[in-house]
């Protein structure tokens, strides 16, 4: 019976094999391998500096926050369970540090800004250009892998210019037909 999940037909899904039973049980047990340093200026920076100006003052640094937010997303966790993860890996680091609590956490988190770091503007670079294929799913694909028959399929190519640090200068999306050496990427902004 057919995958109701999947948008590739059950008959044409790929199917795996463990063939090394040894080497798939290792790479499930690394899995659960978590490892997390913390440098000394990190360490240095969790509290914040005082503002010097009337009221209360900060506990934590931007840092502290954006380390917090951070590991939030990685874990896909709610709020309240990163103020605990945190707290626990202080604890097995053997850290004297304080932990943000979920409230500051989302708090903070709203008015956050995190600085990009931006490509250097290099006079000369190597760029190298590569496309991947985009498959364009609607209604005719959909009603042909549950009534059968033949599905209308598209495709784009999504064409990415990527200098030799490995970050994304140009892009350009086109028809299927059109092939890397005939295209021009326009510059990233």
């Amino acid at each position: 019976m057919p995958s109701t999940k999947s948008r590739v037909h059950a008959k044409y899904k790929t199917k795996y094999r463990v063939s090394n039973w040894s080497d798939y049980d290792r790479a499930l047990v690394e899995r659960g391998n978590l490892t997390i340093w913390l440098s000394p200026d990190a360490i240095a920076q969790w509290n914040a500096k005082p503002s010097r100006r009337r009221g209360g003052q900060r506990k934590y640094s931007d840092l502290a926050i954006e380390t917090a937010l951070t590991l939030r997303l990685l874990f896909q966790l709610p709020l309240r369970q990163v103020e605990g993860f945190l707290r626990s890996l202080f604890d097995l680091m053997g850290l004297a540090l304080d932990v943000p609590d979920h409230t500051t956490l989302s708090r903070r988190g709203k008015h956050l800004k995190v600085p990009l770091r931006l490509p250097q503007k290099l006079s000369r670079f190597d760029l190298v250009i590569d496309s991947s294929g985009l498959a364009i799913f609607g209604e005719g694909e959909w009603a042909a892998v549950k009534y059968g028959g033949k599905g209308v399929r598209g495709w784009r190519k999504l064409h990415l210019g990527v200098s030799s640090d490995g970050v994304i200068v140009g892009e350009r999306l086109t028809d299927a037909s059109v092939d890397d050496g005939n295209v021009g990427v326009d510059p990233v902004e």
